[in-house]
């Protein structure tokens, strides 16, 4: 018995080693980071303001106005014109641009005048006179610039670019030589700011990009300050914010480390009475108010035709920018996937200005270890000699304190203070000493295992032992998403190795391929031969299983990139794969005989899921999906591939290819894109020159690309061979 306590007792100091290396920045372990994110994203979901009164309004670029007034960019006689509405009909306090105007507003027709009077006709007296009069008009930057002028204007550049673009605003402050590299602010090499005709006519500037992004690429900290060639530049939500206070000096506080040289340790940023607590890089957190459009949007083709109730807009700062999903603007944050970025400004400015900004002090990494070394040593010690009842009391209660505590910190003095560790420190040693000792799962979960533990991840089993009642063995309908991979010309691969060569290469591709799908909870349905079906949604509900097969699908394909080096180490051929993912209804359950059961789906969604994969060697991609599956996960980007009839299908289906998330999708590509479905509405409406010019501009930048050339040919072909009256812009595939 004593044995057995003194591992219990080495257990858990060893589980409470690891945690405090980690703390100590000895170990990382990303788990740990990535639940005190979702712990902080939790609690600021549950203290969100009620009915708070907000002075903000966003100048929306949204869909409206872009179908009226056109596609971004807009002219800069359209800005002026805006502009000029807002602060003389509305009557704004001020405005911060959450874009840059880098690039010149170059009139195609002022251009031609321009080169008519310093040519031929500079001596024609009366088209130089309408010359005159006339040019003013045309000069749109100059416009822009002058509805700027003398109004309280804050222009947004970017700062996290390589470049030297535009012209910076002003700094806000110079560092003396005293701190000057003793502060750790966000050093850019470069910037993309705004024309210096628009910046000098501007009341001030400001940075909108956010170096300070965490690793999961989630909104939570923004920079208020970037240092660039010993100066400081502000951020849009600080410059607007400082206008509406009055336009107040910036000062630093700042503690020191030690005595002498050492580092300094910026506190806060005061302006007028006003402190902004910071952490790192001039850090501050992101006070949100509400999920997305909790503060007035307005669009801003209604502010060009002045169709807003002017109290809307009297005497409110306003932030133009877009919520357009096509602009780009959209970002993660704890509360939404896809916000508008201009929104996360907003909620700075109104943050600061309700002096509602939480802190993280500088102690609260000494205070995290206290913490964990008290809890470990003392859970340690109690539990083993407590009752199992009074441990669980014993445990509960200090969860409960710790909840209470933190929330009390958050709520009443906006102090951030660590809270997933000291938990979950907590819920493993409780966990490992009440169950010392039990090395055999129960009964039902080892049938569970016999039953899915080479198909399903096991995580996946310890869930469904828990939620025996979830799962029905014996068939039902559900919405799935099925997954097909195959390999490329594997006859031809197969007929060059010999057999236990081709049975450890067949080996070596499916264990990462299954890794992979294991890792997004998908569950393997069978191997047949070099083939993969995989489905998700089943055995355990999954509401994200369209997202989570696509995110296996582009892993499979990045996982056999991956393997190639090593494959060509072994002599081996290159091995490269097709992926067909479809969702829709599917009947799953156990299928079989008397003398053996597999569990399964079937329908006709999961037959379009195998067409789809084959349909990966036509257009020369490596994924289609089906509409079906876009539709389920609208934060991907795809480039819709076509119309098809296949076979064993009447109906036409569009299919897509995924090209990932859309904040991962380069401009370039997006751009591209639009090109290319504007080509395809051109394909179908067969307007077949318009429709040839788009796609073949493509193929030229891009002559490999697959899907370029298969519409080239098609419209070839249909210039020479109409189709029918009754044609509906798809194709037919006549094989499988």
């Amino acid at each position: 018995m004593e044995i057995q306590r003194y591992i219990r007792y080495a257990l858990s100091i060893a589980l409470t080693v690891v945690f405090l290396l980690h703390v100590g920045g000895k170990i990382h372990i990303p788990i740990l980071v990535t639940l005190e994110n979702m712990s902080y994203d939790t609690r600021l979901k549950l203290t969100l303001p009620d009915n708070l009164d907000t002075d903000v309004v966003i100048i929306d670029i949204d869909e409206k106005s872009l179908g009226e007034i056109g596609r971004w960019p807009w002219n800069r006689d359209v800005m002026a014109n805006i502009n000029d509405n807002l602060f003389d009909y509305y009557g704004i306090e001020a405005i911060g641009f959450d874009i840059v105007f880098a690039e010149a507003d170059v009139d195609a027709g002022a251009s031609l005048l321009d080169n008519m009077a310093e040519g031929p006709l500079r001596n024609d007296t009366a088209f130089m006179k309408e010359y005159r009069r006339v040019m003013p008009s045309l000069q749109r930057d100059a416009m822009f610039a002058a509805s700027l002028k003398d109004r309280k204007t804050i222009m947004g550049f970017v700062m996290d670019t390589e470049t030297f673009a535009g012209k910076l605003p002003p700094p806000v402050a110079r560092l003396s030589k005293e701190i000057k590299g003793r502060i750790p602010f966000v050093k850019p090499d470069g910037y993309t700011a705004n024309l210096p005709e628009l910046q000098d006519a501007a009341y001030g500037g400001g940075f909108f990009d956010n170096p300070l992004l965490d690793k999961d690429g989630v909104f939570r900290r923004v920079p208020l300050l970037q240092e660039y060639d010993g100066q400081l530049h502000e951020s849009l939500a600080l410059a607007v914010a400082r206008v509406a206070m009055g336009s107040p000096r910036i000062e630093l506080v700042v503690e020191a480390e030690s005595e002498g040289a050492g580092d300094l340790f910026l506190e806060a940023v005061k302006i007028g009475d006003n402190f902004i607590p910071v952490g790192d890089n001039a850090g501050v957190l992101v006070p949100y108010i509400g999920r997305q459009k909790s503060f007035t949007y307005i669009s801003a083709t209604d502010v060009r035709n002045k169709s807003v109730p002017v109290e809307e807009l009297k005497g409110k700062l306003a932030l133009f920018g877009t919520s357009a999903p096509g602009l780009l603007d959209l970002r993660t944050t704890p509360l939404q996937a896809a916000y508008p970025g201009v929104e996360v400004h907003a909620n700075i400015i109104q943050g600061i200005l309700d002096e509602r900004i939480m802190h993280k002090p500088g102690y609260t990494l000494g205070l995290e270890f206290v913490m964990l070394l008290v809890l470990g040593l003392s859970l340690t010690f109690a539990l083993p000699a407590l009752s199992a009842i009074w441990g669980t009391v014993a445990t509960v209660t200090i969860v409960l304190l710790l909840l209470a505590s933190n929330m009390l910190a958050w709520s009443s003095y906006q102090l951030v203070l660590p809270i997933a560790t000291p938990f979950l420190l907590t819920i493993l040693i409780f966990t490992l000493q009440m169950t010392y000792g039990f090395f055999v799962e129960s009964r039902s979960k080892r049938q569970l295992t016999h039953l899915f533990g080479q198909y399903v991840p096991p995580e996946l089993v310890d869930e469904m032992s828990i939620k025996m009642d979830e799962i029905n063995l014996d068939g039902e309908i559900r919405s799935m998403t099925v997954l097909f991979s195959d390999v490329r010309s594997f006859t031809t691969i197969s007929e060059s190795m010999e057999p236990k060569e081709l049975t450890e290469l067949i080996n070596g591709f499916l264990t990462p391929i299954t890794r992979v799908i294991h890792d997004e909870r998908g569950t393997i349905d069978k191997y047949m031969g070099d083939a993969v079906m995989a489905f998700w949604g089943a055995p355990l509900p999954d509401e994200q299983h369209a997202l989570h097969a696509l995110k296996a699908a582009m892993g499979s394909i990045e996982a056999m990139n991956a393997l190639q080096d090593e494959f060509a180490a072994r002599g081996w051929p290159p091995v490269k794969i097709g992926v067909g993912v479809n969702t829709g209804e599917m009947n799953v359950g156990n299928k079989g005989s008397e003398f053996r059961v597999d569990y399964t789906i079937l329908g006709d969604a999961v037959n379009l899921g195998s067409r789809l994969e084959g349909l990966t060697k036509v257009y020369g991609v490596d994924i289609i999906c089906g509409e079906s599956t876009r539709h389920e996960v609208p934060e991907f980007e795809y480039r819709e591939l076509d119309r098809v009839r296949v076979k064993g299908k009447d109906r036409p289906v569009a299919i897509y290819e995924p090209l990932g998330l859309l904040e991962n999708v380069a401009k370039s590509v997006r751009q591209d894109l639009k090109r290319f479905h504007v080509g395809l509405k051109h394909y179908r409406a067969q307007h077949w020159d318009e429709a040839e010019r788009e796609i073949f501009s493509l193929s030229q930048r891009d002559p490999d690309r697959l899907i370029y050339k298969i519409y080239l040919d098609r419209i070839m072909q249909y210039r020479n061979t109409p189709p029918p009256e009754d044609w509906d812009g798809s194709f037919t595939h006549t094989s499988k």
